[in-house]
């Protein structure tokens, strides 16, 4: 007679003791407050769930975390992020972990690696993404799989549409050809199948900016009828010029029926709230991101190079600035239009701060704005411009002031908006990166709830994380609640703080030092355990 070992019971992970917020274990949104308000009780961990909420006996085998005097609260949800390619790094996987992050969602502005051999990414996009290690061509299912159990965070992608416009259009600026619009609807139809949360676009970037708004729309009915989203980078270069990308967000919409995400919303606050308002009016569902800076961080090729140049192979783009006749023409002929963008104005030259730069012997100007870095050269900022991007093969990227500064008050009225998610367009590369990379989620909590008092701790779960997992589709993560993913963090609300600045960007931030993706703990005393648990998540509204 043969005699089998009973099986031991599940490893059981007990938060002790812990704050929860008056959300957690309710069906309503973080919104609703719950019933009860905060209360203390232990929260069990089982084989990646929550199994229960009270008061646990401790068993034998059980691992015990102590929470008394932190909150209980679920992983943080970036809903805007550039670490699709860095994410396997463990630098930026701290700089994450330690604000809370458990689920980003790359993939943005209309550019990344798949579907395709990633190359186009890789180069129009190495300031702002990196180069992927592990990806080496395929769909988004091949993309996803990169990211299964290869990471202590979850990660979500975004079709790009840039991306899909590349692989059937190559450089062209024209419209495409009806077999051409078929082929891009093919691959977002493979790309959703495959467990894209949505489609993205970025309408200031290369080839986005030659897609038009019935484009976009074919591709949107494809989003639409699989119930995921549409998220752009809006044209025109936001600010006083919003209502050009919102104009076009609303044809798109109207047209194809899809719900809209507009990226980094950045612009004063009586704007975005008009302009939400239009939406809204038209019957559109919209939401929108944003990050507690007022400046922001992209190409320096985007705004310094016109279109018709930057849409052309990188050596025709180097023989262009070495050449003294084209060099002059772009002076002459392309930078009065920078003076003239509604975000930057003839100021532009101090308002541009170098955050990477490629090329080796420019190291001196990280951190330096563009007059600064002209002047120490001993050039004019046309010139010294023009030579950065040359000799980096336009792998730059700068911060970049806006002409009317707003305050966290101001911010603040923006981000009370029940549309808002938060998002921290985090760009990790660079010697001198901008600080949202590094603070933004810890921003919002020292800013928004204890210092102004503009969000209660429940509305900061419905901003960082229950939000955006309802509106990306991201399944049972978003809640402190029996049978729900265990993504958990513990957060101190005395203490959690961002210290990165514009002086010094990449400092971590404090006040959570243990979190737990599919209840594995993978950030402990504020250190990467070594865990690598992270899902790559498929759209669903169904359990992951």
């Amino acid at each position: 007679m043969t005699h089998t070992a009973p099986t031991p019971p599940p490893h059981r992970t007990i938060l002790r003791g812990g704050t929860l917020l008056g959300g957690a274990d309710s069906g309503g949104t973080a919104f609703d407050g719950g019933h009860s308000g905060p209360r203390v009780a232990d929260v069990v961990l089982v084989n990646g769930r929550i199994e229960s909420i009270g008061q646990a006996v401790q068993l034998p085998g059980d691992v015990v975390v102590e929470c008394a005097g932190r909150l209980v609260l679920p992983g943080f949800v970036d809903a805007h992020s550039h670490a699709d390619a860095v994410i396997f790094d463990p630098a930026v996987q701290l700089a994450l972990l330690r604000q809370g992050i458990t689920t980003v969602i790359g993939g943005q502005d209309g550019v990344s690696f798949a579907p395709g051999d990633g190359r186009y990414a890789s180069s129009y996009f190495a300031a702002i993404n990196g180069t992927h290690p592990s990806f080496s061509g395929g769909g988004v299912a091949e993309l996803l799989a990169c990211y299964e159990r290869a990471t202590p965070l979850n990660f979500a992608y975004l079709i790009p549409a840039g991306t899909v416009r590349w692989e059937v259009m190559g450089r062209s600026t024209a419209a495409p050809t009806a077999e051409q619009l078929d082929q891009m609807c093919q691959l977002v139809e493979q790309g959703l199948a495959e467990g894209a949360v949505g489609l993205s676009s970025g309408l200031d970037y290369v080839p986005g900016m030659f897609a038009d708004a019935a484009e976009i729309s074919q591709l949107c009915v494809l989003v639409a009828k699989a119930g995921a989203i549409y998220v752009t980078h809006m044209r025109g270069g936001y600010e006083a010029n919003s209502s050009v990308g919102v104009e076009e967000i609303l044809a798109i919409s109207v047209a194809s029926g899809v719900k809209a995400h507009i990226s980094h919303f950045h612009a004063t606050a009586p704007i975005i709230s008009a302009m939400l308002g239009e939406l809204a009016g038209k019957g559109v569902d919209a939401t929108f991101d944003s990050y507690p800076y007022t400046r922001g961080c992209s190409l320096l090729s985007m705004p310094m190079l016109p279109p018709e140049l930057s849409v052309k192979p990188v050596e025709e783009i180097m023989a262009a600035l070495s050449s003294p006749e084209q060099r002059a023409a772009i002076i002459a002929d392309w930078f009065p239009a920078v003076s003239r963008n509604a975000s930057l104005g003839s100021e532009w030259p101090t308002m541009m701060t170098l955050g990477h730069i490629a090329a080796p012997e420019f190291q001196w100007a990280h951190g330096l704005t563009l007059a600064g870095a002209a002047e120490n050269a001993g050039q004019g900022v046309a010139d010294f411009t023009l030579d950065v991007l040359l000799h980096s093969r336009l792998e730059v990227n700068v911060i970049m002031a806006v002409r009317y500064q707003r305050d966290m008050a101001e911010l603040g009225t923006i981000m009370s908006s029940p549309l808002h998610l938060g998002g921290s367009d985090g760009i990790f590369i660079g010697a001198h990166p901008h600080p949202r990379a590094a603070g933004s989620f810890t921003k919002y909590l020292r800013t928004l709830v204890r210092e102004q008092q503009i969000w209660t701790w429940d509305q900061a779960v419905q901003h960082l994380s229950t939000g955006a997992c309802e509106r990306f589709g991201l399944g049972q993560r978003g809640r402190i609640a029996p049978g729900w993913v265990a993504d958990v963090i513990l957060v101190d609300p005395e203490k959690v703080c961002d210290t990165a600045n514009y002086q010094n960007p990449a400092q971590l931030a404090v006040g959570i030092d243990d979190v737990f993706v599919s209840g594995v703990h993978v950030l402990t005393n504020g250190t990467l355990t070594g865990a690598l648990p992270g899902k790559a998540v498929q759209r669903s509204a169904a359990v992951q």
